[in-house]
């Protein structure tokens, strides 16, 4: 079985994961593979003990342990899953087709995951009295600005999935429909979006990571 090593903890307002680590649980799902789940404590993303590191030499997750291999940055997960467990298939078997779902899949890690979502994202982790509200809504503003206006363009002509046919590049649109599922995002400006999430949010796949879903109930498929 594969084990998972990722951040996830209950709060009265949700279930809250780490959004690069359900990118991985998202695929899992969709390839119906069976994993469990090492939970590491928040405040370690910060304080970097010796067995995080041992795990992640950037002390950060999800990184997971496959029959005695170690794989981590989600990304090189989800290469490695499809190489290993090659259905359903995650990457098209076109080459053009399979640069197009890369880089959506890059712009999503860089512009939205590691770009402007973490401004809304870490504070819901804490009290509502603690969270920074204004940066929190500057966070908004720059998604809605760059992101959601790029990927409403690529949604327009009404394809039901990112790169036309379901694959590794919404699997990280999967962990932002569960941060704006927490914040309550509103996408009126963003119709085709708004329904694609919400085509997300009804797969069997997002149950794992829904913030609706409790610990107990998401740790594998």
């Amino acid at each position: 079985m594969i084990r998972l090593g990722t951040t996830e903890r209950s709060y009265p307002w949700g279930v809250l994961r780490s959004t690069h680590a359900s990118k991985v649980k998202f695929a899992l799902a969709e390839k119906s593979l069976p994993w469990e789940v090492e939970r590491i404590r928040p405040g370690d993303l910060w304080r970097k003990p010796p067995e995080l590191l041992a795990k992640h030499p950037l002390g950060k997750v999800p990184w997971i342990e496959d029959e005695g291999t170690l794989i981590w940055d989600s990304t090189v997960i989800l290469e490695y899953l499809e190489e290993r467990y090659p259905k359903p298939r995650l990457l098209p078997e076109d080459t053009r087709a399979r640069a197009d779902v890369r880089m959506v899949t890059r712009f999503v890690d860089e512009a939205i995951l590691g770009g402007d979502l973490p401004a809304i994202w870490m504070p819901w982790w804490s009290k509502e009295e603690d969270r920074d509200a204004r940066a929190m809504e500057e966070g908004r503003r720059r998604l809605r600005q760059r992101a959601l206006p790029w990927l409403e363009t690529r949604l327009a002509d009404g394809r039901d999935w990112i790169c036309g046919k379901l694959s590794m590049a919404d699997t990280g649109l999967a962990a932002m429909a569960m941060v704006l599922q927490v914040d309550g995002f509103q996408l009126d400006e963003f119709p085709a979006l708004a329904d694609y999430l919400e085509r997300i949010r009804r797969r069997r796949a997002y149950l794992a990571i829904s913030p609706k879903t409790s610990l107990e109930d998401s740790v594998s498929a």
